[in-house]
Protein backbone atom coordinates (compact mmCIF):
# COMPACT_ATOMS: atom_id res chain seq x y z
CA UNK A 1 0.00 0.00 0.00
CA UNK A 2 2.78 2.65 0.86
CA UNK A 3 4.53 2.06 -2.24
CA UNK A 4 1.10 2.54 -4.42
CA UNK A 5 0.80 5.83 -2.33
CA UNK A 6 4.11 6.63 -2.79
CA UNK A 7 3.97 6.00 -6.79
CA UNK A 8 0.66 8.18 -7.25
CA UNK A 9 2.15 10.85 -5.05
CA UNK A 10 5.38 10.80 -7.39
CA UNK A 11 2.95 10.94 -10.39
CA UNK A 12 0.93 14.03 -9.30
CA UNK A 13 4.53 15.53 -8.40
CA UNK A 14 4.43 15.86 -4.77
CA UNK A 15 6.92 13.68 -3.87
CA UNK A 16 8.52 17.28 -3.95
CA UNK A 17 6.63 18.12 -0.80
CA UNK A 18 8.29 17.30 3.20
CA UNK A 19 8.07 13.84 3.34
CA UNK A 20 6.77 13.60 6.60
CA UNK A 21 3.61 15.43 4.93
CA UNK A 22 3.30 12.99 2.59
CA UNK A 23 3.82 9.86 4.78
CA UNK A 24 0.89 11.72 6.83
CA UNK A 25 -1.29 11.57 4.01
CA UNK A 26 -0.26 7.90 3.59
CA UNK A 27 -1.54 7.45 6.98
CA UNK A 28 -4.43 9.75 6.63
CA UNK A 29 -5.72 7.29 3.49
CA UNK A 30 -4.69 3.93 5.42
CA UNK A 31 -5.85 4.37 8.82
CA UNK A 32 -6.75 7.66 9.96
CA UNK A 33 -6.26 9.18 13.52
CA UNK A 34 -4.45 12.12 15.33
CA UNK A 35 -1.33 13.08 14.20
CA UNK A 36 0.82 12.07 17.30
CA UNK A 37 -1.22 8.26 16.91
CA UNK A 38 -0.77 8.34 12.58
CA UNK A 39 3.51 8.95 13.78
CA UNK A 40 2.88 5.89 15.76
CA UNK A 41 0.70 3.68 13.15
CA UNK A 42 3.75 4.59 10.24
CA UNK A 43 6.27 2.89 12.14
CA UNK A 44 3.72 0.00 12.90
CA UNK A 45 2.44 -0.59 9.38
CA UNK A 46 5.20 0.80 7.15
CA UNK A 47 8.48 0.37 9.34
CA UNK A 48 9.00 4.63 8.70
CA UNK A 49 10.30 6.40 11.95
CA UNK A 50 9.80 10.34 12.22
CA UNK A 51 10.37 11.99 15.29
CA UNK A 52 7.60 13.83 17.60
CA UNK A 53 10.06 17.34 17.98
CA UNK A 54 9.94 16.89 14.15
CA UNK A 55 6.37 17.48 13.86
CA UNK A 56 6.20 19.76 15.95
CA UNK A 57 9.45 22.23 14.86
CA UNK A 58 8.53 21.79 10.92
CA UNK A 59 4.36 21.61 11.04
CA UNK A 60 3.64 24.68 11.08
CA UNK A 61 5.67 25.42 7.64
CA UNK A 62 3.16 22.52 5.97
CA UNK A 63 0.41 25.42 5.72
CA UNK A 64 2.47 28.02 3.36
CA UNK A 65 2.53 24.80 0.78
CA UNK A 66 -1.22 24.97 0.30
CA UNK A 67 -0.76 27.03 -2.99
CA UNK A 68 2.14 24.99 -4.14
CA UNK A 69 -0.30 21.50 -3.54
CA UNK A 70 -3.33 23.30 -5.78
CA UNK A 71 -1.16 24.20 -8.41
CA UNK A 72 0.55 20.68 -8.60
CA UNK A 73 -2.82 18.84 -8.34
CA UNK A 74 -4.47 21.37 -11.02
CA UNK A 75 -1.52 20.29 -13.64
CA UNK A 76 -2.42 16.58 -12.75
CA UNK A 77 -5.90 17.23 -13.76
CA UNK A 78 -5.12 18.83 -16.58
CA UNK A 79 -2.68 16.10 -17.95
CA UNK A 80 -4.50 12.62 -16.34
CA UNK A 81 -8.29 14.11 -16.43
CA UNK A 82 -8.40 16.61 -19.47
CA UNK A 83 -9.51 19.29 -17.18
CA UNK A 84 -9.50 22.76 -18.82
CA UNK A 85 -11.63 24.51 -16.50
CA UNK A 86 -14.88 24.48 -18.87
CA UNK A 87 -16.86 23.25 -16.05
CA UNK A 88 -16.21 23.25 -12.19
CA UNK A 89 -18.21 22.20 -9.76
CA UNK A 90 -18.62 24.26 -6.20
CA UNK A 91 -19.85 23.15 -2.92
CA UNK A 92 -19.21 23.94 0.90
CA UNK A 93 -19.88 21.62 4.15
CA UNK A 94 -19.25 22.26 7.63
CA UNK A 95 -16.85 20.04 9.72
CA UNK A 96 -17.06 20.45 13.69
CA UNK A 97 -15.43 20.26 16.69
CA UNK A 98 -15.10 18.43 20.14
CA UNK A 99 -15.45 21.29 21.84
CA UNK A 100 -17.96 24.18 22.99
CA UNK A 101 -15.73 26.83 22.55
CA UNK A 102 -15.33 29.83 20.15
CA UNK A 103 -12.97 31.70 18.45
CA UNK A 104 -11.79 33.70 15.45
CA UNK A 105 -11.93 30.35 12.95
CA UNK A 106 -14.03 28.25 14.84
CA UNK A 107 -17.90 29.54 15.34
CA UNK A 108 -21.36 28.74 15.98
CA UNK A 109 -23.38 28.46 12.76
CA UNK A 110 -25.50 26.34 10.49
CA UNK A 111 -24.10 22.84 10.75
CA UNK A 112 -24.35 20.34 8.07
CA UNK A 113 -23.81 17.68 10.53
CA UNK A 114 -26.27 18.37 12.62
CA UNK A 115 -24.01 19.60 15.67
CA UNK A 116 -25.20 23.34 15.90
CA UNK A 117 -24.35 23.50 19.82
CA UNK A 118 -20.41 23.13 18.67
CA UNK A 119 -18.16 25.27 16.80
CA UNK A 120 -17.40 24.50 13.29
CA UNK A 121 -15.46 25.98 9.85
CA UNK A 122 -16.83 25.95 7.02
CA UNK A 123 -15.17 24.18 3.54
CA UNK A 124 -15.54 24.87 0.24
CA UNK A 125 -14.30 22.61 -2.61
CA UNK A 126 -14.02 23.00 -6.13
CA UNK A 127 -14.18 19.75 -8.52
CA UNK A 128 -13.79 18.43 -12.04
CA UNK A 129 -16.58 17.27 -13.77
CA UNK A 130 -15.23 13.75 -12.67
CA UNK A 131 -15.65 14.54 -9.31
CA UNK A 132 -11.90 14.97 -8.73
CA UNK A 133 -10.69 18.15 -6.33
CA UNK A 134 -8.62 20.39 -8.02
CA UNK A 135 -9.29 23.38 -4.73
CA UNK A 136 -10.58 24.21 -1.58
CA UNK A 137 -10.88 26.75 0.97
CA UNK A 138 -10.95 27.40 4.49
CA UNK A 139 -13.81 30.01 6.16
CA UNK A 140 -15.01 30.64 10.02
CA UNK A 141 -17.48 28.37 10.82
CA UNK A 142 -20.25 31.77 10.90
CA UNK A 143 -19.84 32.33 7.32
CA UNK A 144 -23.35 32.37 5.26
CA UNK A 145 -22.44 29.74 1.65
CA UNK A 146 -23.77 31.72 -0.05
CA UNK A 147 -20.60 34.73 0.29
CA UNK A 148 -17.86 32.28 -0.18
CA UNK A 149 -18.74 31.43 -4.02
CA UNK A 150 -17.19 35.33 -5.78
CA UNK A 151 -14.56 35.22 -3.95
CA UNK A 152 -13.30 31.55 -3.99
CA UNK A 153 -13.77 31.44 -8.07
CA UNK A 154 -12.55 34.42 -8.16
CA UNK A 155 -9.41 33.65 -7.10
CA UNK A 156 -9.82 30.45 -8.15
CA UNK A 157 -9.59 32.20 -11.77
CA UNK A 158 -6.99 34.91 -10.92
CA UNK A 159 -4.73 31.84 -9.71
CA UNK A 160 -4.80 29.94 -12.85
CA UNK A 161 -5.53 32.59 -15.52
CA UNK A 162 -8.80 31.03 -16.70
CA UNK A 163 -10.42 32.73 -19.49
CA UNK A 164 -13.64 30.77 -20.32
CA UNK A 165 -14.98 29.44 -16.86
CA UNK A 166 -18.59 27.95 -16.24
CA UNK A 167 -19.53 27.20 -12.31
CA UNK A 168 -21.86 24.55 -11.15
CA UNK A 169 -23.52 25.17 -7.87
CA UNK A 170 -26.68 24.41 -5.42
CA UNK A 171 -29.74 27.04 -5.00
CA UNK A 172 -27.88 27.99 -1.44
CA UNK A 173 -25.02 29.93 -3.61
CA UNK A 174 -28.26 32.01 -5.39
CA UNK A 175 -28.80 36.06 -4.84
CA UNK A 176 -29.33 38.40 -7.02
CA UNK A 177 -25.83 40.17 -5.82
CA UNK A 178 -23.99 36.56 -6.83
CA UNK A 179 -26.02 36.68 -10.11
CA UNK A 180 -24.84 40.30 -10.98
CA UNK A 181 -20.89 39.77 -9.67
CA UNK A 182 -20.58 36.31 -11.59
CA UNK A 183 -21.87 38.59 -14.62
CA UNK A 184 -19.69 41.18 -14.09
CA UNK A 185 -16.84 38.78 -14.25
CA UNK A 186 -17.95 37.34 -17.15
CA UNK A 187 -18.12 34.16 -15.26
CA UNK A 188 -20.82 31.63 -16.63
CA UNK A 189 -22.95 29.91 -14.07
CA UNK A 190 -25.67 27.06 -13.83
CA UNK A 191 -27.22 26.62 -10.26
CA UNK A 192 -30.29 25.48 -8.39
CA UNK A 193 -33.71 27.88 -8.05
CA UNK A 194 -35.66 27.76 -5.12
CA UNK A 195 -38.96 28.06 -7.01
CA UNK A 196 -41.09 28.36 -3.30
CA UNK A 197 -39.14 31.90 -3.73
CA UNK A 198 -40.27 33.06 -6.87
CA UNK A 199 -43.05 35.79 -7.45
CA UNK A 200 -46.40 34.29 -8.15
CA UNK A 201 -47.07 36.33 -11.69
CA UNK A 202 -43.42 33.75 -12.36
CA UNK A 203 -45.11 30.70 -10.96
CA UNK A 204 -48.00 31.32 -13.28
CA UNK A 205 -46.31 31.71 -16.06
CA UNK A 206 -44.48 28.25 -15.11
CA UNK A 207 -47.68 26.27 -14.24
CA UNK A 208 -49.62 27.68 -17.48
CA UNK A 209 -46.52 26.94 -20.08
CA UNK A 210 -45.10 23.99 -18.62
CA UNK A 211 -46.06 20.27 -20.32
CA UNK A 212 -46.47 17.85 -17.08
CA UNK A 213 -44.66 14.95 -18.89
CA UNK A 214 -41.62 13.41 -18.44
CA UNK A 215 -38.17 15.22 -19.70
CA UNK A 216 -40.39 18.26 -21.01
CA UNK A 217 -38.55 21.42 -19.35
CA UNK A 218 -39.21 25.13 -20.67
CA UNK A 219 -37.06 28.42 -20.67
CA UNK A 220 -37.51 31.63 -19.32
CA UNK A 221 -36.29 35.25 -19.06
CA UNK A 222 -35.48 36.28 -15.74
CA UNK A 223 -33.32 38.80 -13.70
CA UNK A 224 -31.17 36.17 -12.87
CA UNK A 225 -30.41 34.65 -16.29
CA UNK A 226 -32.46 31.47 -18.12
CA UNK A 227 -34.56 29.78 -15.85
CA UNK A 228 -34.73 26.40 -16.99
CA UNK A 229 -38.14 24.36 -15.20
CA UNK A 230 -38.53 20.25 -16.34
CA UNK A 231 -40.76 17.99 -14.75
CA UNK A 232 -40.84 14.54 -13.65
CA UNK A 233 -43.52 12.33 -12.59
CA UNK A 234 -41.08 10.62 -9.96
CA UNK A 235 -40.55 14.03 -8.58
CA UNK A 236 -44.32 14.77 -8.58
CA UNK A 237 -44.91 11.89 -6.58
CA UNK A 238 -42.57 12.72 -3.69
CA UNK A 239 -43.31 16.20 -3.60
CA UNK A 240 -47.32 15.42 -3.30
CA UNK A 241 -46.42 12.74 -0.89
CA UNK A 242 -44.30 15.46 1.33
CA UNK A 243 -47.18 18.02 0.69
CA UNK A 244 -50.01 15.90 1.71
CA UNK A 245 -48.10 14.58 5.15
CA UNK A 246 -47.70 18.31 6.21
CA UNK A 247 -51.29 19.65 5.34
CA UNK A 248 -52.49 16.80 7.72
CA UNK A 249 -50.06 17.73 10.40
CA UNK A 250 -51.31 21.30 9.91
CA UNK A 251 -54.89 19.95 10.17
CA UNK A 252 -53.75 18.09 13.50
CA UNK A 253 -52.33 21.25 15.00
CA UNK A 254 -55.57 23.25 13.88
CA UNK A 255 -58.15 20.32 15.18
CA UNK A 256 -55.86 20.59 18.42
CA UNK A 257 -55.60 24.03 19.34
CA UNK A 258 -53.50 22.99 22.51
CA UNK A 259 -50.81 21.48 20.72
CA UNK A 260 -50.03 24.70 18.12
CA UNK A 261 -47.16 24.88 16.80
CA UNK A 262 -45.66 26.51 13.98
CA UNK A 263 -46.01 24.82 10.44
CA UNK A 264 -45.07 25.30 6.77
CA UNK A 265 -48.83 25.48 5.83
CA UNK A 266 -50.21 27.16 8.64
CA UNK A 267 -50.61 30.64 9.40
CA UNK A 268 -52.71 32.46 12.39
CA UNK A 269 -55.20 35.43 11.46
CA UNK A 270 -57.14 36.97 14.70
CA UNK A 271 -55.61 35.00 16.93
CA UNK A 272 -56.48 31.63 14.71
CA UNK A 273 -54.54 28.85 13.40
CA UNK A 274 -55.88 28.03 10.39
CA UNK A 275 -54.79 26.38 6.84
CA UNK A 276 -52.52 28.64 4.54
CA UNK A 277 -54.77 27.37 1.37
CA UNK A 278 -52.66 30.35 -0.89
CA UNK A 279 -49.37 28.22 -0.33
CA UNK A 280 -51.03 25.27 -0.46
CA UNK A 281 -52.00 26.27 -3.75
CA UNK A 282 -48.39 27.89 -4.44
CA UNK A 283 -47.13 24.43 -3.80
CA UNK A 284 -49.49 22.28 -5.68
CA UNK A 285 -49.06 23.98 -8.83
CA UNK A 286 -44.79 23.72 -8.55
CA UNK A 287 -45.34 19.72 -8.06
CA UNK A 288 -42.98 17.81 -10.21
CA UNK A 289 -41.15 20.91 -10.84
CA UNK A 290 -37.11 21.55 -10.58
CA UNK A 291 -36.15 24.88 -11.73
CA UNK A 292 -32.30 25.90 -12.36
CA UNK A 293 -30.67 29.61 -13.30
CA UNK A 294 -27.93 29.73 -15.81
CA UNK A 295 -26.62 32.48 -18.12
CA UNK A 296 -25.97 30.58 -21.40
CA UNK A 297 -27.96 30.79 -24.06
CA UNK A 298 -29.93 27.46 -25.92
CA UNK A 299 -27.12 27.84 -28.77
CA UNK A 300 -24.54 27.34 -26.10
CA UNK A 301 -26.26 24.34 -23.93
CA UNK A 302 -29.69 23.17 -24.31
CA UNK A 303 -31.70 22.83 -21.81
CA UNK A 304 -31.06 18.74 -21.51
CA UNK A 305 -27.46 20.02 -21.04
CA UNK A 306 -27.84 22.16 -18.41
CA UNK A 307 -30.39 19.81 -16.51
CA UNK A 308 -27.41 17.41 -16.78
CA UNK A 309 -24.73 19.20 -15.84
CA UNK A 310 -26.56 20.68 -12.76
CA UNK A 311 -27.17 16.82 -11.82
CA UNK A 312 -23.79 15.85 -11.75
CA UNK A 313 -23.11 18.14 -8.84
CA UNK A 314 -23.45 14.78 -7.01
CA UNK A 315 -19.60 14.10 -7.60
CA UNK A 316 -18.85 16.95 -5.04
CA UNK A 317 -21.34 15.46 -2.47
CA UNK A 318 -19.66 11.80 -3.44
CA UNK A 319 -16.12 13.69 -2.53
CA UNK A 320 -17.39 15.16 0.94
CA UNK A 321 -18.40 11.35 1.87
CA UNK A 322 -15.13 9.93 1.38
CA UNK A 323 -13.55 12.74 2.99
CA UNK A 324 -15.93 13.33 6.17
CA UNK A 325 -16.18 9.32 6.47
CA UNK A 326 -13.00 7.50 4.48
CA UNK A 327 -10.60 9.79 6.00
CA UNK A 328 -12.30 11.12 8.80
CA UNK A 329 -11.73 14.86 8.18
CA UNK A 330 -14.22 15.10 11.12
CA UNK A 331 -14.55 15.76 14.14
CA UNK A 332 -11.65 17.96 14.13
CA UNK A 333 -9.40 17.89 17.80
CA UNK A 334 -7.16 20.95 16.91
CA UNK A 335 -8.18 23.51 18.90
CA UNK A 336 -5.17 26.73 17.07
CA UNK A 337 -5.72 28.30 13.37
CA UNK A 338 -2.74 26.60 12.00
CA UNK A 339 -2.80 22.50 13.13
CA UNK A 340 -6.29 22.92 12.34
CA UNK A 341 -5.48 24.16 8.33
CA UNK A 342 -2.44 21.54 8.26
CA UNK A 343 -5.65 18.97 9.02
CA UNK A 344 -7.37 20.20 5.96
CA UNK A 345 -4.43 20.16 3.72
CA UNK A 346 -3.61 16.76 4.59
CA UNK A 347 -7.21 15.65 3.92
CA UNK A 348 -7.30 17.18 0.53
CA UNK A 349 -4.69 15.69 -0.44
CA UNK A 350 -5.66 12.38 0.52
CA UNK A 351 -9.21 12.75 -0.78
CA UNK A 352 -7.18 13.41 -4.14
CA UNK A 353 -4.73 10.52 -4.07
CA UNK A 354 -7.86 8.71 -2.90
CA UNK A 355 -10.31 10.07 -5.91
CA UNK A 356 -7.59 9.03 -8.22
CA UNK A 357 -7.40 6.20 -7.10
CA UNK A 358 -11.16 4.93 -7.46
CA UNK A 359 -11.49 6.74 -11.05
CA UNK A 360 -8.80 4.46 -11.95
CA UNK A 361 -9.70 1.31 -10.41
CA UNK A 362 -13.16 2.02 -10.33
CA UNK A 363 -13.76 0.70 -6.95
CA UNK A 364 -13.88 2.49 -3.64
CA UNK A 365 -10.88 3.39 -1.21
CA UNK A 366 -12.32 1.49 1.36
CA UNK A 367 -12.27 -1.53 -1.28
CA UNK A 368 -8.77 -0.81 -2.22
CA UNK A 369 -7.70 -0.24 1.37
CA UNK A 370 -9.23 -3.66 2.18
CA UNK A 371 -7.65 -5.22 -0.65
CA UNK A 372 -4.19 -3.20 0.35
CA UNK A 373 -4.35 -5.27 3.97
CA UNK A 374 -4.14 -8.74 2.74
CA UNK A 375 -0.77 -8.05 1.20
CA UNK A 376 1.68 -7.90 4.38
CA UNK A 377 5.49 -8.91 4.37
CA UNK A 378 7.22 -11.06 6.50
CA UNK A 379 10.04 -10.02 8.78
CA UNK A 380 12.85 -12.46 10.22
CA UNK A 381 15.28 -11.13 13.05
CA UNK A 382 18.85 -12.87 12.30
CA UNK A 383 19.82 -14.21 15.97
CA UNK A 384 23.44 -14.08 15.43
CA UNK A 385 23.60 -10.57 13.32
CA UNK A 386 20.98 -9.39 14.73
CA UNK A 387 19.52 -7.70 11.65
CA UNK A 388 15.92 -8.09 10.22
CA UNK A 389 15.51 -9.50 6.99
CA UNK A 390 12.22 -8.36 5.21
CA UNK A 391 10.60 -10.64 3.08
CA UNK A 392 8.34 -8.98 0.70
CA UNK A 393 4.90 -10.81 0.10
CA UNK A 394 3.11 -10.94 -3.27
CA UNK A 395 0.45 -9.02 -4.12
CA UNK A 396 -3.12 -11.15 -4.69
CA UNK A 397 -4.19 -11.46 -8.43
CA UNK A 398 -7.09 -8.75 -7.60
CA UNK A 399 -4.07 -6.68 -6.19
CA UNK A 400 -2.21 -7.28 -9.47
CA UNK A 401 -5.16 -6.30 -11.43
CA UNK A 402 -5.40 -2.86 -9.74
CA UNK A 403 -1.62 -2.04 -9.95
CA UNK A 404 -1.88 -2.35 -13.20
CA UNK A 405 -4.88 -0.16 -14.06
CA UNK A 406 -3.20 2.51 -11.51
CA UNK A 407 -0.14 2.51 -13.87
Amino acid sequence: FYEQIRAIQEIIKLDGLPALLNDLVTIRIFEPASKLRSLELMEQFFGICHSRKTYYKIAPDYIKLKKTVEKKVVSFAKLHYSFNFDILFYDVTTLYFETFEEDELRKNGFSKDNKSQQPQILIALMVSKEGFPVGYEVFSGNTFEGHTIIPVIKDFIKKNEVKDFTVVADAAMISAENIQQLTQNNINYIVGARLGNIPAALIEIIDKNICREDGKSIRLKTDNGYLICSYSSVRYRKDKYEMDKQIEKAKLVIANPSKSKKLKFTQTKNMKVELNDALIEKTRKLLGIKGYYTNLGASVADNKTIIERYHELYKIEQAFRISKNDLQTRPIFHFKEQPIKLHILICFMALVISKHIELKTGISIRKFIDESKKVVDGEILNQITQKIVTIKAQPTPKMKELIAKLK
